[in-house]
């Protein structure tokens, strides 16, 4: 991998206190770039979703991925089951709650965790037929990236699969995301490095439908089996 091309960037050490103080901006943000409605559309026909699955967004925010899931659900006639939600950051939860309750939303579960400290999800948390994460990976340090991989695949059940949404390392990212949010950016061929060493027994990249390929200019997704 060729790093000569890509100059040193700073990225926070403190993702909790960067979203606490921006949690409203970030909300705009995503707004802007029609990230919502890209997750939505991948799930629109992701072949994944069943009723009554169990899923679980690690690093759910403002609530982005996690409602994409429960709306392509209910789009598809799927009935929901248990959907939970995590994310370290107390101000981006209360947001996300607020916006369940908003749109009468219920069955959704949230709780403050850390990545890297899954042992202190509640009891239950554990067996998901399915584990999304967006955005959120990014801020965990490069070398306990494949740790942070490996602790998820393992909340997986038997037959569970797990999707990632990772910002892309391109001019484009750098600015809008490396720079802007202070994130890690990560090139295919790291992701696939980090899958195997985190012992996921398949992973392939998978591509945004026709109608959210904008959204393929920020990010990767990689769909991985336990």
């Amino acid at each position: 991998m060729d790093r000569g091309r890509w100059p040193a960037m700073t990225v926070t050490s403190d993702p909790e206190g960067l979203f606490s103080a921006r949690f409203g901006s970030y909300a705009q943000f995503i707004r802007l770039m029609r990230y919502p409605q890209g997750l939505r559309a991948f799930f629109n026909t992701c072949p994944l979703l069943r009723s009554d699955m169990r899923v679980l967004d690690a690093g759910c925010g403002t609530g982005a991925l996690l409602l994409g899931v429960y709306e392509a659900m209910v789009r598809r006639g799927l009935r929901p089951g248990a959907l939970h939600g995590l994310d370290l950051t107390p101000a981006m939860l209360e947001h996300f709650r607020q916006t369940l309750q908003r749109r009468g939303i219920t069955g959704v579960e949230l709780t403050r965790a850390n990545v890297l400290q899954l042992d202190e999800l509640p009891i239950g948390w554990t067996d998901y037929d399915l584990i999304v994460s967006a955005s959120m990976l990014e801020y965990v340090r490069r070398d306990r990236f494949v740790e942070a991989l490996r602790a998820l695949r393992e909340r997986l059940g038997h037959a569970g699969s797990f999707v990632l949404f990772m910002s892309r390392r391109n001019p484009f990212t750098r600015v809008v995301v490396g720079r802007l949010w202070e994130s890690n950016l990560y090139t295919a061929d790291e992701l696939t490095v980090a899958f195997r060493a985190a012992g996921f027994s398949t992973f392939r990249f998978r591509a945004f439908p026709p109608s959210a390929r904008y959204m393929s200019v920020w990010g990767h997704i990689v769909e991985g089996a336990r």
